[in-house]
């Protein structure tokens, strides 16, 4: 039984503190501050989405936006909680930490979906039907309104030790976040998964209670990852994805013109973040290097590949045997997505 959101906020102190003069509000629709949790630093991608978004409402209306970078309110759990009581206004969050809650949003861990061709990737989120249109009313079941997913960056391992195939990988404990098919697909690719909140990823690492941990390299380059790390491999499995949502009674409660704002600032931050990546990945693999200059740093060939892709076969199959008809549905439609980027 989950432990109810009062009874955590009574005892987090510094949370309790900010969010004290919430409930002074008299309206969420009416709010002049909207109030806006992110997974990551202000600094990292989801806080440039984030600030390019408070730009785009400060400049053209009478409302301001405050920012919660990560740590601030708690963990995602809290703020998706916090979110879905209506306490924040907007939040965003990978669907890494929404499964729980909306199972169809695992499909963004079935290893090999996604293309690693950039501009495939960002054309297949900026027209994706399943993305724009389908999820929408998956998300408003759980009261939330889903204005964008964004993709951060192609996914890398980092270990102690070189992996190559999956048998490098035995025993390996290897973290990941609290998602049951995440879980599933580094069970399929050797390993010993390790579900685990961010803020101790770190300190896993240092002290060995895990040995391994996926992520963007820009992600790993601003959290100084690397510093507790000594291999760092690619092997186009996975790119992650975030979503912004905002808690749907606040939005329903909007004037059009207020939802017209929103959906705006939502579309440029979009656009803004995507050309803002650009070069990104490579940068930080740079700075890495630099910083660390025994990192080692292997991208896996065609032929080292093949036995991970071959067991995202059985990701995928248990995606459908988790979700049922509706994550099929989406799932098919996600590849009928690519298939048409691709053809373009």
């Amino acid at each position: 039984m989950k432990t109810p959101f009062v009874k955590k906020l009574c005892t987090a102190t510094s949370v309790a503190s900010l969010l004290a003069g919430f409930a002074l509000v008299p309206s969420m629709a009416q709010a002049d501050t909207w109030k806006y949790a992110i997974e990551e630093a202000i600094n990292e991608v989801q806080g440039v989405y984030a600030t390019k978004f408070k730009e785009e409402i400060e400049a053209n209306s009478d409302h301001e936006v405050q920012i919660f970078p990560y740590g601030t309110l708690g963990e995602s759990a809290d703020t998706m909680e916090q979110t879905q009581a209506g306490i924040l206004q907007f939040v965003d969050q990978s669907p890494g930490f929404t499964g729980a809650l909306i199972p169809e949003a695992q499909v963004f861990f079935v290893p090999y979906l996604l293309p690693t061709d950039t501009e495939k990737l960002n054309e297949f989120f900026r027209t994706s039907k399943a993305i724009n249109e389908d999820f929408m009313g998956l998300y408003a079941e759980q009261g939330l309104e889903l204005l964008k997913m964004f993709p951060e960056g192609e996914v890398a391992m980092t270990t102690k030790e070189p992996v190559h195939s999956p048998e490098d990988l035995n025993e390996v404990k290897f973290r990941v976040m609290t998602n049951p098919l995440l879980v599933e697909a580094y069970q399929a690719f050797g390993a010993t998964p390790t579900p685990l909140p961010w803020g101790e990823v770190y300190g896993g690492l240092q002290t060995n209670i895990i040995q391994g941990q996926e992520n963007p390299t820009s992600f790993i380059e601003s959290t100084k990852l690397y510093e507790v790390t000594d291999v760092i491999t690619y092997a186009g499995h996975s790119n992650f994805t975030t979503a912004v949502m905002a808690n749907k009674e606040f939005y329903d409660g909007l004037s059009d013109g207020d939802k017209e704002l929103v959906q705006n600032a939502a579309t440029a931050a979009f656009d803004y973040i995507l050309d803002y990546q650009k070069g990104l990945e490579k940068e930080a693999l740079d700075a890495i290097k630099e910083a660390k200059p025994s990192i080692e740093v292997n991208v896996l060939t065609e032929e080292e590949r093949a036995p991970f892709k071959a067991a995202a076969a059985k990701v995928e199959a248990k995606f459908i045997e988790m979700t049922g008809d509706s994550g099929k549905a989406i799932l098919d439609q996600m590849k009928a997505d690519l298939e048409a980027v691709s053809a373009d």
